[in-house]
């Protein structure tokens, strides 16, 4: 174990100390949030992405040390492991070399080496092998048998040739220098399966496509394979196969005779039969798992924004689930999200039922005090956006709402929970409310993977997206911090240290007992004990509590340091919480212990200026631009006001009001050159853009950000591009693959290829 912190703390470039400790409390039970909030002195000040990093190291090693034993173990039984190949398989750093190591011993289904072996050919394979100059045919004479199968010289010999492919294909050294090959000079190739040109039309750009494995991007590689499994196209890796067999040739004849003919032979067969379809599996398995990473990581970071967006707060808010024929569900709601009353209007049906609609949508807005109107974007949104704004209602925002899962909440056991007695539409209609008065606490309701973020989420490794949307759902959470109080079950099982269970206890003991007045409370709900409350009360805020600390994020185990601070000062907690001067005044070096820091210190400074401070921005107003309601309203070249509703990794999409968001190439998002749209933009980032194509038979839009200053640090276009052939999709600029920040379990595959990926 010692030496896996100490690889870990060179492959994250921090100390090994740091590696240890962390290890340690994540062993203890200790949440990530709860690491790199509350434990910044034993860590060093690790942040959250470095503290996951270690966790999922450790995990991966741990599973190569488990799978390493085994291995032993089965070879010990075989009664095959010797003192060499102990080292050897102790010596494996990676999961694919310990395989490699073990391949030849691996128990294995009958085999045509297998067969030969069994009519006693393994001799003369051993003499072909050797390669020396002698009677071949005489040789294989002598292992004719009938009763064994051998029926004549060339079944001697095709049997040992058979014994010596097999060799070959698992000799560990040459499965490593053939995947070299394969990812190094390897490419994709897909085409369209004659007859499926119609039916598969959005895979056009892939019906006649080459690209290099080493370069192509992974939303292409999801692209080719969601094709194959459609059986629109077929696809193939295909490496250099002269390149690969000569290569074999080098390292195995040795000779110029009968003998070596017979070898070169093998290795034909051997690699078009085993070596080159074991290694496309290999490959397409660790394309496929590097494209997953990112489309993973683009994903979790989409959600990140999306949970993390500007929440309008606690206003009394009306919310429109709008429709045309079925008509618009209208709900209000109070300033926590309560259902007050809900009924449906019909303004797109007739100059009758329109006039209706507006009388109906005054009163209400009048008879609860209105502050906001969301409107979902889905069907007749924006129509309904238009309705509502020429009533000219005073003194309200009106804003449209990403309804993206809304029905699948609606749908879901939770919403039923909530609303028994109501149908799906009013669901739908309280959660788009509910949405823009508070995104995260809303959002947690459903699976992340309903949000409307992402690229290819069901096509990637569904365990792996949803344990990184878990860790992205609980950042988010514990960033913004729960209030204890009013919070849903739902949310409160994602505060560090809880869990679905004890969030059920939780509002349990609210409900039967009211409102906790102070944190320490929680230790009266049942099933919570020391270390749950350990790791999850610095996160819940008590406003208005008897401690005006429980509303901050100070954790209850620095509620002395903080009184201290205020009695040396003569003063209250509270005195401190609204004195700037006072607090400036405090010498913090005087309260450095040997468990509290500066970085403790300094957190709780910041904390006392602006207790339980929600670190999500200021919510802005915005509006699409009038008359531009559908996609045949646009033309090229307007410029349009637009949301971010989802990046990936080849551009951005914005939604300009139209029913059809638009799509911002990577090159197209700023003069400059960037490699991340995630560095220029973020989910639900109001923008600029400029329509510069729309193809309506599609529903496709192209938009541009680009201003008219002259470009800087732009790539020249055909650098480290792949050759263009008819029918292919032109990506200009197109960046280098990001390499990972860590070594992953399927990347250190090729560890000795170092520069395979840039």
């Amino acid at each position: 174990m010692t030496s896996h912190y100490k690889k870990i703390a060179t492959e994250l470039s921090i100390a090994e100390k740091q590696v240890i400790a962390t290890a340690n409390l994540l062993d203890e039970g200790a949440t990530i949030p709860f690491i790199s909030r509350y434990r910044k002195e034993i860590t060093g000040s690790l942040d959250e992405v470095q503290v996951a990093g270690i966790r999922d190291r450790i995990q991966q090693l741990r599973e190569l040390d488990k799978r390493r034993e085994a291995i032993l173990n089965s070879l010990k039984d075989m009664n095959k492991l010797t003192p060499e190949l102990e080292a050897q398989i102790n010596a494996a750093e990676t999961m694919v070399l310990l395989e490699d190591i073990y391949l030849p011993y691996r128990p294995k289904r009958k085999t045509r080496a297998t067969a030969a072996r069994e009519k006693g050919l393994q001799p003369l394979a051993d003499l072909l092998l050797t390669q020396n100059k002698f009677d071949v045919e005489a040789e294989a004479q002598k292992y004719i048998a009938e009763d064994k199968g051998v029926v004549g010289i060339e079944d001697a010999l095709g049997g040992a040739r058979d014994i010596i492919a097999e060799h070959i294909s698992e000799d560990a050294a040459v499965r490593t220098k053939v995947r070299e090959l394969f990812v190094t000079k390897g490419a994709f190739k897909s085409r369209v399966v004659p007859g499926k040109e119609t039916e598969g039309i959005k895979y056009k750009d892939y019906f006649e496509w080459e690209e290099p494995v080493k370069s192509a991007p992974s939303h292409r590689v999801l692209a080719m394979r969601r094709g194959e499994k459609e059986e629109i196209l077929y696809l193939d890796v295909m490496p250099p196969e002269d390149e690969a067999i000569d290569a074999l040739e080098k390292a195995f004849v040795t000779g110029h005779n009968a003998a070596a003919d017979q070898v070169k032979q093998a290795i034909a067969d051997g690699y078009k039969r085993l070596l080159r379809p074991s290694m496309e599996t290999e490959v397409r398995l660790l394309t496929k798992k590097k494209a997953d990473e990112e489309a993973i990581r683009v994903f979790a970071e989409n959600a990140r924004q999306l949970l993390l967006a500007a929440p309008l707060g606690q206003k009394r808010t009306m919310a429109i689930d709008p429709g045309f024929r079925t008509g618009c569900k209208v709900v209000c709601l109070d300033e926590q999200g309560k259902l007050l009353e809900y009924t449906a209007v019909f303004p797109h049906t007739g100059a009758g039922q329109a006039k209706e609609a507006e009388k109906t949508v005054q009163h209400l807005f009048e008879k609860y005090n209105i502050e906001a109107i969301a409107i979902g974007n889905g069907t007749a949104g924006r129509e309904t956006e238009l309705f509502v704004r020429k009533l000219n209602l005073p003194g309200v925002n009106i804003v449209m709402v990403n309804e993206s899962g809304a029905s699948i909440y609606s749908a879901s056991d939770v919403a039923r929970e909530e609303f028994p007695d109501k149908d799906v539409t009013v669901r739908g209609a309280v959660s788009i409310g509910r949405r823009l008065m508070d995104p995260l606490a809303e959002l947690v309701k459903i699976d992340p993977k309903s949000i409307g973020v992402g690229q290819y989420q069901h096509d990637v490794d569904q365990n792996k997206l949803q344990a990184s949307l878990d860790d992205t759902v609980i950042s988010a959470v514990n960033a913004v911090g729960v209030e204890l109080n009013t919070a849903s079950k739902q949310i409160l099982a994602y505060v560090s240290g809880l869990g679905p269970q004890l969030a059920q206890k939780i509002v349990e003991y609210r409900d039967e007992n009211g409102a906790f007045k102070q944190r320490e409370q929680l230790k009266k709900v049942p099933r919570l004990g020391d270390k749950a409350y350990e790791q999850a009360a610095g996160f819940l805020r008590i406003h208005n509590a008897e401690n005006p600390l429980d509303a901050s994020a100070v954790h209850p185990e620095r509620y002395p340091l903080v009184a201290k601070m205020a009695k040396d000062k003569g003063c209250t907690v509270a005195d401190l919480m609204r004195d700037d001067k006072l607090r400036a005044s405090i010498p913090l070096q005087s309260y450095i212990t040997e468990t509290v820091g500066l970085p403790t210190l300094n957190d709780i400074m910041a904390e006392l200026a602006k207790p339980g401070r929600d670190p999500r921005e200021q919510f802005e107003a915005f509006s699409f631009t009038d008359g531009v309601n559908a996609i045949t309203d646009l033309k090229a070249g307007m410029k349009l006001p637009g949301i971010v509703t989802n990046i990936t990794a080849f551009g951005a999409f914005v939604d300009i009001g139209v029913h059809q968001d638009g799509l911002v190439h990577l090159s197209q998002i700023t003069n400059r050159f960037i490699k991340d749209p995630n560095e220029v933009l973020k989910v639900h980032q109001q923008v600029e853009v400029t329509v510069t194509e729309v193809d309506v038979a599609r529903k496709r839009i192209s938009l541009s950000m680009k201003t008219d200053e002259p470009k800087r640090d732009v790539r020249p276009a055909n650098q480290d591009r792949p050759k263009q052939q008819q029918n292919k999709p032109n990506y200009n600029n197109q960046p280098k693959k990001r390499e990972a920040e860590t070594e992953t379990d399927m990347a250190v595959k090729l560890a000795a290829l170092k520069n395979m990926f840039k």
